[in-house]
């Protein structure tokens, strides 16, 4: 390992702020009632249920990874650490009605998995259609669909993935799962980043109103608290209508850990009165992979990598695990080649894999904005809350620390080895930001376009967290017509920037390009919004550029 990516990297003084300090000690015990609010209403009986849907992720040609959470018990709710041990089965089948089954098993759900089950299914055909239930007590769980990836070796005339990110609960309905479910036509889809919120209720909510309350209540901070947390999400309908009906393909970002999380600490983490961050990290991760159907490549990491034949390989990024403290504002310190956003294994990984790809397009899965951002000549009553929309000192700074921009060296060295390399057809699929753009990746923002570009980025803006109208709380769309053409002015890789609203994307994939169709919400804070296509954008084979296209797939 080099000096430049030292695993015990001294932080630098500066410590990001908390958005809101917790004056309460951490939580010592979970309560009852805060966790019987993270389900619907049952009746009381000790006939096992499937309240939390079932799912399944990380597709191979020849497997799946199946997940699902049995409640044994009507005590044995999540993150409560009760209910007996119960056995519970699973089949997979080529139809619907299970009349030709292809795998069955079973395991022993316990309290100590959170009465979890993941089942690595084997022995599947390429690009196959199944359908997969569980049961236990006698108790079927709902039928669900999922896909096989691609034979290595294949021809694929096509892919298509959902997109999505920044799902938070209290500001909203999940809206956009259902409309992705209802398409019939994905692949599969990819979760990139802050799949639930940490935060206590009523912190985070939209335009500072609770939609719908999330449990518990507190700031999740033990793994009791990040069980109940996943187990609230996982009730809702939207989200589990979409894990039936094809497989996910998730990585993580800071929230699923707490806000602006880096390998020692977090923005939204006080040392001593809310526990050490060791615990917490652990705790978030241990959930995480209990609630979630991800297969880790190295324990503890999401960082791994997909095929889905000749077509593309995806690669995909843990971007919180590894990194140092974010830079302070001005210190210079955003280009120290001691810092690092991927850690000097995971970049090195990174980097072998574009380089060995032999796939027409080579995507990765990116949690934080990898293009460079400058805001420009912003007025202060957009500047100040676009600053706290990313994070940053409204005082003023040209770029967010907490994405590549703050850690320059670590891109300067990846988009350096994709040119020299003549990597071509590289595409970053991107969150966080809760804005969607479509953006080439320069190897120097500042003489863009004269200088070249070494990939491509789509970025997708939130399920429904808040974005910048609803920060300044004006109707949809006001600061967008002024903010969207300043940026862009600014930073002139970017083709297109919607600051506003809510939605998500579609990602279709041929030989001859890559796609992203974006889609918008009507109302986040309505349960039955619609949805609509605003937007498209490709990359052609070999151009490493963005243009409009305008017909969605």
């Amino acid at each position: 390992m080099t000096s430049r990516h030292r695993s015990s990297d001294t932080a630098p003084s500066f410590a990001p702020r908390r958005r809101t300090v917790v004056k309460a000690a951490a939580a010592t015990a979970v309560l009852a009632g805060p966790l019987a609010a993270a389900l619907p209403a049952r009746a009381a009986t000790e006939t096992p249920a499937f309240l939390h849907g079932v799912a399944s992720g990380d597709p191979l040609p020849d497997g799946i990874l199946l997940w699902t959470r049995v409640t044994p018990t009507a005590e044995a709710i999540p993150g409560s650490g009760l209910g007996p041990d119960t056995q519970v089965s699973w089949t997979v089948a080529k139809d619907k009605t299970f009349t030709t089954i292809v795998a069955k098993g079973s395991t022993t759900a316990t309290a100590a998995a959170d009465h979890t089950v993941k089942a690595d299914i084997r022995g599947l055909q390429p690009a196959t259609d199944y359908f997969f239930r569980f049961s236990a007590g006698g108790t079927d769980s709902p039928v669900a669909r999922t896909r096989t990836a691609p034979a290595t070796d294949a021809g694929v005339a096509g892919l298509r993935f959902g997109v999505v990110s920044c799902a938070n609960w209290e500001a909203g309905y999940f809206s956009p799962y259902r409309h992705l479910a209802a398409r019939g036509d994905l692949d599969a889809w990819l979760h990139l980043g802050d799949y639930i919120y940490e935060y206590k209720s009523g912190e985070y909510a939209a335009r500072g109103k609770v939609v719908r309350p999330h449990a518990p209540a507190n700031e999740i901070l033990t793994l009791a608290d990040y069980r109940t947390r996943h187990g609230r999400y996982k009730t809702d309908p939207d989200l589990q209508a979409l894990h039936h009906k094809a497989p996910v393909v998730a990585i993580w970002d800071d929230h699923e850990f707490a806000d602006n999380a880096w390998s020692g600490g977090a923005g939204n983490h006080t040392e001593g009165a809310e526990g050490t961050w060791t615990a917490r990290q652990a705790a978030a991760k241990q959930a995480y992979f209990e609630w979630m159907p991800v297969r880790p490549a190295i324990e503890g990491t999401t960082y791994r990598r997909l095929r889905f034949g000749k077509l593309a390989d995806l690669s995909l990024l843990d971007l919180r695990s590894f990194r140092s403290q974010q830079a302070s504002t001005g210190s210079g310190t955003v280009d120290d080649p001691e810092r690092t956003l991927t850690g000097r294994v995971q970049l090195d990984w990174l980097k072998a894999g574009l380089k060995a790809s032999d796939t027409t397009w080579r995507l990765v899965g990116n949690s934080v904005m990898i293009s460079p951002f400058a805001i420009g000549e912003l007025s202060a009553d957009l500047f100040k809350p676009l600053a706290k929309l990313l994070g940053l000192p409204q005082e003023g700074i040209a770029f967010n620390t907490d994405q590549w921009d703050g850690y320059t060296d670590d891109r300067r060295e990846l988009l350096a080895h994709l040119r020299t390399n003549a990597i071509r057809n590289t595409v970053f699929l991107t969150g966080d930001i809760h804005m969607a753009w479509a953006n080439d990746v320069p190897i120097d923002a500042g003489t863009y376009p004269l200088s070249a570009s070494a990939g491509t980025e789509f970025v997708v803006t939130s399920v429904t967290s808040d974005n910048l109208d609803d920060i300044v709380k004006v109707p949809e769309g006001t600061v967008s017509a002024v903010a969207a053409p300043i940026i862009r002015a600014a930073n002139r890789h970017v083709h297109w920037v919607d600051t506003d609203r809510h939605g998500y994307g579609v990602l279709d994939i041929t030989a001859d390009r890559a796609q992203m169709d974006y889609y918008v919400l009507s109302d986040r804070t309505d349960p039955n919004a619609t949805s609509s296509w605003v937007r498209s954008y490709r990359t052609r084979s070999g151009t490493q550029k963005v243009e409009r296209t305008y017909d969605p797939v």
